[in-house]
């Protein structure tokens, strides 16, 4: 399909768009309901504002696409991946992220309370001011990610890997980071994190 004016405020239900090639399309405030993209391959699209609903990912390829301010609930990510893709404003409830193949791109102020991440390869991401409180990012490959302002309480961090991570303004309360490889800057940051909360709890 070729690049058209964006869709505005339609509703897409048990729609099965399997192994469709979407080059440069985009939609706006739209509502998919059991949309099937399994295989799907999308380069350089636009969903703004859209919510996405029990939809399957799977096996899908993303590049240069932006899923900015959406909604996904119940929705499958199974073996997808995201190649330099922004998903900004977005939140996650309920959804299958794993495994999943993430490549760079911007994931700024997403909500991902209680995701389940465990092992992915997470580097080089922008998750400045992210809401990942409660999710599991055990053996998490997090080099060189902009984790700055994020929110990490009680997030499990065992054995992540956070060097050349930003970790400033980053809030980890009660978060585990045992066995967790981290460099000066990120430890400094940590303590930094941990300090205030304990001055915080003193107050």
């Amino acid at each position: 399909m070729a690049a058209t004016e964006p869709i505005v405020g339609e509703r897409f239900v048990d729609e099965d768009w399997y192994a469709e090639e979407l080059t440069g399309r985009a939609w706006r405030g739209c509502t998919f309901v059991e949309l099937d993209l399994t295989e799907a391959v999308t380069s350089g699209c636009r969903f703004e504002d859209c919510v996405f609903d029990r939809c399957r990912f799977n096996a899908s390829t993303h590049t240069g696409t932006a899923f900015t301010a959406c909604s996904f609930s119940s929705t499958s990510f199974f073996d997808a991946t995201l190649d330099g893709c922004k998903l900004d404003g977005s939140s996650f409830v309920r959804c299958t992220l794993q495994p999943i193949t993430v490549r760079g791109g911007s994931w700024w102020g997403v909500t991902m309370v209680g995701a389940e991440l465990e092992g992915q390869d997470l580097r080089d991401l922008r998750l400045r001011d992210a809401d990942l409180s409660e999710a599991d990012l055990r053996r998490c490959d997090l080099r060189g990610s902009d984790l700055s302002g994020s929110t990490l309480r009680s997030t499990r961090l065992d054995s992540a890997d956070l060097r050349g991570a930003i970790l400033n303004g980053a809030d980890l309360t009660n978060a585990p980071v045992r066995g967790t490889r981290i460099d000066l800057p990120g430890a400094l940051a940590l303590a930094e994190s941990l300090g205030a909360i304990v001055e915080d709890q003193v107050d």
